[in-house]
């Protein structure tokens, strides 16, 4: 199988859908010889931030002279991006080799009436990249909640909850503190934990810790970051923590929310660091300096000025908003917006339409989209001017033509929207994944 035969194979080889549940990885990961047993890594949860904390302490760990493997989802533009060595996305000629490797287990569960979803085939590829590759640290994304996640199979030396919001209600349940047990659930007794959540959400992981005997280190109260200056270029900001701090980080990542991310990155380096890894200030500055998360409050173009951030549920949108109001006050703003249906279309429509002189809407691609238009009617309530326009190539010329030499057109919502979009404004064309 070539690349593309390869990515084909799996995706039909796939359960459709999302099925909570360690059953099938388990049986999956067991007939590859359980290469996840032994690694030694960094679980990541949370709703929101985790790949840019995945991608911070990579940088770190990466600066540090660790082989350090990522993985994490949903990708921009390839499959690839899923699957990193040192920051780097795996070759597709490589990604093709692992996906043959896993095919005879795959046929085999299959015939046993064990059929794995596209996201536990994803992440026994990455537990296998990392065992063949013998990598020092792998730094792993949860995909969905925590405790039925695929990834929770690994036991970390670290975990992080970055934050808790209301997001995947349908899979995780309606409150906050329903959705804080499940992200709890990645949680391994005597493992310490660094947390960004708080009120219930963080009562319900402190709990948990106690339990489990996993010392807690939280965000505001263990260790902060604190902001010196911001502009278009990056973040300066200084550390404050248990052991001191450091002053003078910088950050290529924008908003204040990445400061809190990049606060947890370095908590979780201070933690190595304190378990004898070689993680000193030079790496914890130049990782940080070094890191970048393409489609999170990204600058593309200029005249207008256009920002992709993949804000797609309340927490996100209020997040951007700051942002907006934070870098670009008095201007002008024109907004590309498509949300799928299973987010919380009221909540971020009422956050970020009555900022915008117009609004775009458009159809984020795949099943999840439901009715695209219903966000055109919600933003109705808030913007005084609202078009509908179904392709996305078409949606961005439209936001553009709307937009003056000197507004903001920001495009938002699905992450699988910004891949599109991102495509066409780079010039890289449609996703090939």
């Amino acid at each position: 199988m070539n690349y593309d035969e390869a990515i084909a194979y799996m995706q039909n080889a796939a359960a459709a859908g999302i099925k909570p549940g360690l059953e099938r990885i388990t049986a999956l990961l067991g007939r590859l010889g359980s290469p996840e047993r032994g690694l030694k890594a960094v679980h990541v949860g949370g709703t929101n931030g985790k790949g840019s904390v995945c991608a911070l302490l990579t940088g770190v760990l990466t600066a540090a002279g660790y082989k350090t493997g990522s993985f994490t989802s949903p990708h921009l533009h390839s499959y690839t991006e899923r699957f990193r060595i040192n920051g780097v996305p795996v070759e597709r000629a490589r990604l093709a080799g692992l996906i043959r490797e896993v095919r005879p287990a795959l046929d085999a569960l299959r015939r046993e009436g064990t059929i794995p979803t596209e996201f536990e085939i994803h992440t026994a590829l990455a537990f296998l990249l990392f065992a063949q590759e013998a990598v020092d640290v792998a730094v792993v994304e949860v995909g969905l909640g925590g405790r039925y996640d695929a990834t929770n199979v690994v036991l970390p030396e670290a975990a992080v909850i970055t934050n808790v919001g209301l997001d995947h209600t349908d899979y995780l349940g309606e409150s906050l503190e329903r959705i804080a047990w499940e992200k709890a659930g990645i949680i391994k007794p005597g493992v310490p934990v660094v947390t960004g959540a708080e009120g219930p959400a963080l009562t319900v992981i402190a709990e948990e810790c106690a339990a489990k005997k996993a010392p807690l280190f939280v965000l505001g109260r263990d260790f902060d970051a604190v902001a010196r200056e911001s502009s278009l270029a990056g973040q300066v900001f200084d550390i404050r923590d248990w052991l001191g701090g450091y002053s003078g980080m910088r950050i290529r990542l924008l908003g204040r929310h990445q400061l809190d991310n990049a606060a947890c990155a370095v908590a979780v380096a201070r933690l190595f660091g304190e378990r004898g890894w070689g993680v000193d200030e030079t790496a914890v500055r130049e990782g940080l300096a070094a890191a970048a998360w393409p489609g999170r409050l990204e600058v593309v173009k200029e005249k207008p000025l256009v920002v992709l951030d993949g804000a797609h549920n309340a927490a996100g949108a209020q997040a951007l908003k700051e942002a907006l109001e934070e870098y670009f006050p008095g201007r002008r703003i024109v907004l590309l917006l498509g949300i799928f249906a299973d987010k919380e279309r009221a909540a971020v429509a009422a956050t970020l339409c009555p900022m915008a002189a117009a609004v775009v809407v458009t159809r984020p691609p795949g099943p999840r989209a439901g009715d695209w238009r219903e966000v055109a009617a919600l933003a109705q309530r808030y913007a005084p001017a609202v078009f509908a326009v179904e392709e996305i190539p078409a949606a961005v010329a439209w936001v553009l033509s709307l937009a003056e030499p000197e507004d903001v057109a920001v495009i938002t919502g699905s992450l699988y929207l910004i891949a599109e979009a991102r495509a066409v404004l780079t010039g890289r064309g449609f996703p090939k994944n």
